[in-house]
C-alpha cells in the first residue's frame, strides 16, 4: 500500500505531469514551467486575448444556436443562427490552441525528464521553420476556406432543421428546432410527395440520358476521326470542338428560341415540310426531349476533345499485334481501345454526370423549368437543383429547399465517391486504393 502511494506521489512529481497540469489550468504555465519562457508568455498572452475578446460572443453565440431565441422581433434568429456557428468554429480553433499547448507542454517536460537541453531562440526559430512554416503560411487560406465555403455549408444543414419558410420568417416569428420533420414531410406531406418523387426521378433520368448520349457520341465522333482513312482531321477536330468555344448560355438562348413552338425554326422552316408542329415549350414530354438533345449538342465536344487525346495515346503495337492474332474491329475496341480511355479519363466521365446532375443554366435558361405541372409546386422540367432555386427565391421555402440540398449533396458524394473506388486510375499497384 505504502509503495503504490509512493509510485503515485511519484508520478505526479514527474515534470511531463506537472507541466501538463499547469498547463490545464493556464495555457503558457506548462511552458513557462519548462523554461520556455518567450514561447510560454505568447501562449498566455494568446488565450487572454482569446478570452477577452470573443467570451462574450462566443457566449451569446452557443445560447441562441440552442434557442434561435426568445422575444419575437427583437431576437433574430437567423442572425443568432449565423453567430452561432461563427462561434462554433472559433471555438473549435480555440480548443485546437488549447490542445497544441497541452502537447507541447507535455513534450517538452519528456525532453527535460530525459536530460536534453531547451532549444535557443535561434534553433527554436529553425525547428519551426522546416516543421511548422508550412502550416503556418497554409493557415490564412484554411481560415477562408472555412469561413466561406464551410459555414455556409452549416448554415444551410440547420437551416434544413428549422421551420424557416415564408409563412414562419423572422424577426417578426421566431425559427424553432423541427428535428427531421422537413425531411419526413417530402415523403409523407401529398404535394411535397408528389413533387419531390417526379423530380427526383426526372433528375435521375436527365442525368443518365444525357450524360450518357453525349459520351456516347463525343467518342463515336473521336473513333470516326482517329480513323487512318479520314482526311483533313485537323479542320474536322476545329469545327466539331466549335460549339464548345461558344458560351453555353448563349447556345441555350439561341436554342430556346428555335424550339419556340410559334415563331422558332424548328418548328415553322423544318416540322412545317410534314405538317408536324411539336410543343416543346407547352409540354413536360417534348420539353425534357429538348433539353436532353440540347446538352448532347452541348456536351459532346468537351468528350470529342478529351477521347480524342486518349485515343492517339493508345500504342499501335497494341492494335498490331491484335491483327497478327486475327483480331476483328469489334474485338480490338472491345478489349484495346474502350479499356485504355476508360482508364484514363473514367474521373472525368464520373465529373461529368455529377455536373449535370445540377445543371441549373441549361434549365432554368431553356424554359425555367416550365411549364407547370398541376399539383406540383415544381415545373415540369425542373430538376432537384432548379427546385431548390424556386423554393428559395420565388416561394421563400428555405428550409424545404435546404433539406432538399442536403439529399443532393449526399447523392452526388455517394456516387462519386462509389465510382472513384471502382475506377482503375484511382488504384494503386497491386489493387489497392
Amino acid at each position: 500500500m505504502a509503495n503504490n502511494q509512493n509510485e503515485r506521489k511519484a508520478g505526479i512529481s514527474q515534470p511531463r505531469n506537472i507541466a501538463t497540469l499547469l498547463s490545464i489550468l493556464v495555457p503558457g504555465l506548462g511552458q513557462i514551467y519548462n523554461r520556455r519562457i518567450v514561447k510560454g508568455i505568447i501562449l498566455l498572452i494568446i488565450t487572454i486575448s482569446f478570452l477577452v475578446t470573443m467570451w462574450n460572443y462566443i457566449d451569446i453565440g452557443i445560447w441562441g444556436l440552442f434557442t434561435l431565441g426568445t422575444i419575437p422581433q427583437e431576437h433574430h434568429s437567423i442572425q443568432l443562427l449565423l453567430q452561432g456557428l461563427i462561434s462554433l468554429i472559433v471555438l473549435a480553433f480555440g480548443i485546437a490552441i488549447y490542445a497544441y499547448n497541452l502537447i507541447d507542454a507535455r513534450k517538452d517536460a519528456i525532453a527535460r525528464e530525459e536530460g536534453r537541453p531547451n532549444p535557443t531562440f535561434i534553433k527554436g526559430m529553425s525547428n519551426f521553420y522546416d516543421k511548422g512554416f508550412p502550416y503556418f503560411m497554409i493557415l490564412p487560406g484554411l481560415i477562408m476556406l472555412v469561413f466561406i465555403v464551410v459555414l455556409p455549408l452549416l448554415f444551410m444543414l440547420a437551416l434544413a432543421f428549422t421551420d424557416y419558410n415564408q409563412y414562419n420568417a423572422p424577426p417578426r416569428n421566431l425559427l424553432n428546432w423541427v428535428s427531421f420533420d422537413n425531411f419526413v414531410n417530402l415523403v409523407n406531406v401529398d404535394i411535397w410527395k408528389d413533387t419531390f418523387f417526379s423530380v427526383f426521378t426526372w433528375t435521375i433520368v436527365w442525368t443518365v440520358v444525357a450524360t450518357t448520349l453525349q459520351i456516347v457520341l463525343g467518342f463515336f465522333l473521336a473513333l470516326l476521326v482517329n480513323d487512318k482513312r479520314i482526311k483533313f482531321k485537323r479542320t474536322i477536330r476545329t469545327v466539331l470542338i466549335l460549339p464548345w468555344a461558344v458560351p453555353a448560355f448563349v447556345s441555350i438562348l439561341i436554342f430556346s428560341a428555335l424550339f419556340n413552338p410559334t415563331f422558332g425554326a424548328i418548328n415553322r422552316d423544318l416540322l412545317a415540310q410534314f405538317e408536324i408542329m411539336i410543343p416543346w415549350l407547352s409540354d413536360p414530354f417534348w420539353a425534357k426531349v429538348a433539353l436532353i438533345m440540347i446538352q448532347t449538342w452541348l456536351g459532346f465536344p468537351f468528350v470529342f476533345a478529351l477521347f480524342t487525346g486518349v485515343l492517339q495515346s493508345v500504342p499501335s503495337d497494341m492494335y498490331e499485334a491484335a491483327d497478327v492474332d486475327g483480331g476483328t474491329r469489334w474485338q480490338k475496341l472491345r478489349h484495346i481501345t474502350v479499356p485504355h480511355v476508360l482508364f484514363a479519363t473514367a474521373p472525368l466521365l464520373i465529373m461529368q454526370y455529377a455536373q449535370n446532375f445540377n445543371n441549373f443554366n441549361i434549365i432554368y435558361l431553356f424554359n425555367e423549368g416550365n411549364p407547370p405541372v398541376r399539383g406540383q409546386n415544381a415545373g415540369g422540367t425542373d430538376i432537384l437543383i432548379s427546385w431548390v432555386y424556386k423554393l428559395t427565391f420565388e416561394t421563400n421555402n428555405y428550409n424545404m429547399a435546404a433539406a432538399i440540398t442536403i439529399i443532393m449533396g449526399v447523392l452526388v458524394m455517394g456516387f462519386a465517391f462509389y465510382q472513384f473506388r471502382k475506377t482503375a486510375a484511382f488504384k494503386e499497384e497491386g489493387g489497392r486504393y
